[in-house]
């Protein structure tokens, strides 16, 4: 389980900070007119990718969380693994997503900023998870 925590978190930081470096801040470069087709398609492409890896990392994050807890070991790092996906969840749903839907009528230039800004708190969120998986290979409760 460990090594499925850890690849499908590396791959989520890998996105995450593609997304924040080069696809948000890309969106400014986007003509006007163009911008609602060129959104659409990203909408429409990215979502089938991080849709399911992050499903499958929650499903992972409390699979960990349940073999720490019935294993009496690792339950506060686990604990924290969990909570790190409870953040990007709850980011995504909070910020990315109303914003993504306002942005599906048209660039707004305040929106793209929000939306870089806002994404920061996945990214991070996913970068500590890494970080917290990546350190917890050694335990008992990794197998």
């Amino acid at each position: 389980m460990w090594r499925a925590n850890v690849i499908v978190t590396a791959v989520l930081v890998g996105l995450i900070w593609t997304i924040q470096w080069v696809h948000y801040p890309l969106f400014a470069a986007v003509p006007a007119a163009a911008f609602p087709a060129y959104h659409a398609a990203h909408v429409a492409r990215i979502t089938p990718l991080v849709g399911p890896l992050m499903v499958a990392e929650l499903v992972l994050a409390a699979a960990w969380w349940w073999q720490s807890w019935r294993a009496g070991q690792g339950l506060r790092v686990a604990s924290v693994g969990l909570a790190l996906v409870a953040v990007a969840w709850i980011a995504t749903a909070l910020l990315s997503v109303p914003l993504h839907e306002r942005l599906a009528d048209g660039a707004e230039p305040l929106l793209v900023a929000a939306l870089v800004r806002t994404n920061l708190v996945r990214a991070i969120a996913w970068t500590v998870r890494l970080a917290v998986v990546a350190g917890w290979g050694g335990s008992a409760a990794a197998a």
